[in-house]
């Protein structure tokens, strides 16, 4: 793919949802990021080709909108390629599911909390709230953005066989890994939280203490609402928690 084929796509894929509606979800969005290289189709963006693959893209299409990236690498492939107009629909249609399903897990389900409690960690070891925001806000864009990046450049380069990015163990095995990181974080970050938060005069010394008692009661909390209630659900709840305690107190 051309530098400025690449650069013009993904600079697109950051806007997304930008025309985001309940009829066609981000369908438009789709279409939106595709045309660029559909303009390399014969006769250009006054060709039949042009017209007839920018409205086979601007149709339904649901998926994570940072994995999206990998599908619109993969259908600009086929476009491009003129892959007969039957296949293309019947790819574009495959991919909503997968690249749904994938993306929940790796981002709601884990990346999001884990950088939430990165965030919360910093502000229990003392960081100012504009470093708190900083942090999250870093960490956070640095993986979305490197999601979509990876996810666009994958898609063109496997085009039809985008089946084997998904085997990618990132996306396999990535929701795990982080999830067992987010325990270690959860434990130690929730702790220290507590303890700015309600302006405990206790010495350092006795937060190790504190570390001890709250994470096995945590894990034990964890556990009860396994299969009940999302990661990102509960670190959201916590922090809006200490927020609304910081107020009132």
């Amino acid at each position: 793919m051309p530098a400025g084929l690449r650069l013009s796509m993904f600079l697109r894929c950051l806007a997304i949802q930008g025309s985001w509606n309940y009829e066609i979800l981000v369908g438009n969005g789709v279409g939106f990021c595709v045309e660029p290289a559909l303009r390399l189709l014969p006769g250009g963006v006054n060709g039949v080709a042009y017209r007839e693959a920018l409205a086979r893209q601007s149709v339904y299409f649901n998926a994570h909108p940072y994995l999206a990236a990998l599908a619109i690498g993969a259908l600009a492939r086929v476009e491009v390629e003129q892959v007969a107009p039957p296949r293309i629909v019947r790819f574009r249609t495959a991919l909503c599911g997968p690249l749904g399903s994938v993306g929940d897990r790796l981002v709601w389900a884990a990346w999001l909390p884990a950088c939430s409690l990165v965030a919360l960690l910093l502000f229990g070891l003392g960081a100012s709230a504009l470093s708190v925001v900083l942090a999250f806000l870093l960490l956070y864009n640095t993986g979305h953005v490197g999601l979509r990046a990876w996810g666009l450049h994958a898609g063109w380069r496997h085009g039809m066989r985008v089946a084997t990015a998904l085997g990618h163990p990132v996306l396999q095995h990535g929701p795990r890994y982080i999830g067992l990181v987010s325990a270690v974080l959860g434990g130690l970050a929730l702790p220290l939280a507590v303890h700015r938060a309600i302006g405990a005069p206790a010495p350092l010394a006795l937060i190790p203490m504190g570390v001890a008692v709250v994470t096995p009661l945590l894990a034990m909390l964890l556990v009860r609402l396994q299969g009940r209630a999302e990661g990102w659900r509960v670190v959201l709840f916590l922090l809006a928690a200490f927020v609304l305690y910081s107020v009132v107190r």
